[in-house]
């Protein structure tokens, strides 16, 4: 249990994620801090899941919100647009890569990813005719692309997976690029990118007529821990998509809107996807909202064929929604928070730096404002922590107990079993300054600390 103030009661009428464990009741929140019942601070180091991108108790935001509420709230997508809806569109497809100039709204990040799968399946039926047999999707181990059963079907990560197992459709899984622990047992760069030509041997296997689309994140993050691939990598996925006609879906639920200091992680490497999922730091906390941006060949497909998408959600580009969305993404340019992103992460890194004295810090991985630290129980072997010690559960607490917030996860070393590994990402808001970085990194080094004691 956290060390901290008062907790719901455990029988209350909430089902937790987890319902071993307290949870302190938070009452509001001011720019990268969260208070809780009994006035005590955190720091929101990881904007609760990388999400909260300009930060908490933004009075514009909440503004756009009231004014829209009173004007109109609520339109049903398959009957009405809206000038929100219409505006936000048009914002997003200017700020995508590429020819990304068509969007799909969603609720979140889950709805994002199964839209973007579906959006493949649709495109060929559209371009192949209804006896068409892509309809597979590939993606990587150690990956995670929403908690819906068509997202976790999707990823790779074997936790998230393993309980649904009966009830999931069995995609292909490929190597992920991950060079500190490299499935494949090689070495960048004499590797020659053996885990992006893995997709190509994968599709083969498969049957190139059968698989639709491959999607991955462009940096991994809640089932690795910020792991980028190679500079390289996304290039050769791409031209590996290309030569069999395999559609290229990126998820961005998390790196989208500034998070690694480019508008989308995919900007890193002038790589343009077919299909981009996106959520999270798109609502930035305040509303749940996500979006598909899809390429105009696949907009053409569909609007030369049927017109018809068959899919959608309640929700999908309310007015309300897309208007906190505007306004977000006013924030985000008044205050330059994608350059203050890339900034502020080479600050956060350079700070890092100081951890990686301390036994249990394996690897510190990134870019912009997505840190992730990999934990292990020898430095030199990269040995892992038995899962029965929960190492990113100590590290959590330690760090809860002298209020900074991080992002834990476990459970992806080890082929298809994936029962090793702890690793967690730190990730504050986009508005941090130097001042809070050093704050951040100063706590997490205490906490560090008191966790090795703890674990070695």
């Amino acid at each position: 249990m956290f060390s901290s103030s008062r907790y719901l009661p455990q029988h209350d009428s909430i089902l937790h994620r987890n319902m071993h464990r307290d949870y302190p009741v938070i009452t509001h929140g001011e720019g990268i801090y969260l208070y809780d019942e009994d006035g005590r601070e955190y720091i929101d180091g990881c904007s609760g899941a990388m999400v909260a991108n300009i930060g908490h108790g933004v009075q514009e935001v909440a503004e756009a919100m009231y004014q829209q509420a009173r004007t109109v709230s609520f339109t049903h997508s398959s009957r009405f647009a809206s000038r929100p809806m219409v505006d936000l569109a048009q914002r997003i497809a200017g700020l995508a890569p590429g020819d990304l100039n068509h969007v799909f709204f969603v609720s979140g990040g889950s709805e994002a990813t199964e839209s973007s799968a579906k959006l493949a399946r649709t495109f060929f039926l559209e371009s192949e005719g209804e006896d068409t047999s892509r309809h597979k999707i590939i993606s990587r181990l150690h990956s995670y692309h929403g908690g819906t059963l068509g997202a976790v079907a999707m990823t790779g990560h074997i936790p998230r997976r393993r309980k649904y197992e009966p009830m999931l459709v069995q995609f292909p899984l490929v190597a992920p690029a991950y060079c500190y622990r490299c499935t494949l047992g090689l070495t960048y760069p004499g590797c020659e990118l053996a885990c992006a030509k893995d997709l190509e041997r994968a599709i083969l296997e498969a049957d190139p007529g059968t698989v639709a689309a491959f999607i991955a994140e462009p940096i991994a993050g809640a089932a690795a821990g910020a792991v980028p691939p190679p500079d390289e990598y996304f290039p050769e996925i791409r031209r590996i998509c290309d030569r069999y006609g395999v559609l290229l879906i990126v998820d961005e639920v998390m790196t989208g809107f500034g998070r690694t200091g480019e508008q989308f992680a995919v900007d890193h490497w002038d790589v343009t996807p077919d299909i981009m999922a996106c959520a999270k730091g798109m609502g930035a906390g305040y509303i749940p909202l996500g979006a598909v941006a899809l390429s105009d060949r696949i907009a053409d497909a569909l609007v030369s064929g049927s017109g018809q998408f068959t899919h959608g959600f309640t929700y999908s580009g309310n007015p309300l929604a897309c208007r906190v969305g505007l306004e977000i993404l006013d924030f985000t340019e008044k205050h330059d928070l994608v350059r203050n992103s890339r900034e502020m992460g080479r600050a956060l890194f350079a700070e890092l730096e100081s951890l990686e004295t301390n036994h249990i810090v394996g690897d510190i991985r990134g870019r912009g404002l997505f840190a992730g630290v990999e934990l292990v129980r020898d430095q030199q072997t990269r040995e892992c922590f038995p899962p029965s010690l929960a190492a990113a559960e100590v590290v959590t607490q330690e760090c809860m107990a002298r209020g900074l917030v991080v992002y834990p996860g476990s459970g992806m070393v080890g082929d298809r079993r994936g029962t090793k590994g702890d690793q967690f990402i730190v990730g504050p808001p986009l508005i941090v300054d130097r001042n809070e970085i050093s704050e951040i990194v100063a706590r997490l080094e205490a906490a560090l600390e008191a966790a090795a004691a703890r674990l070695l």
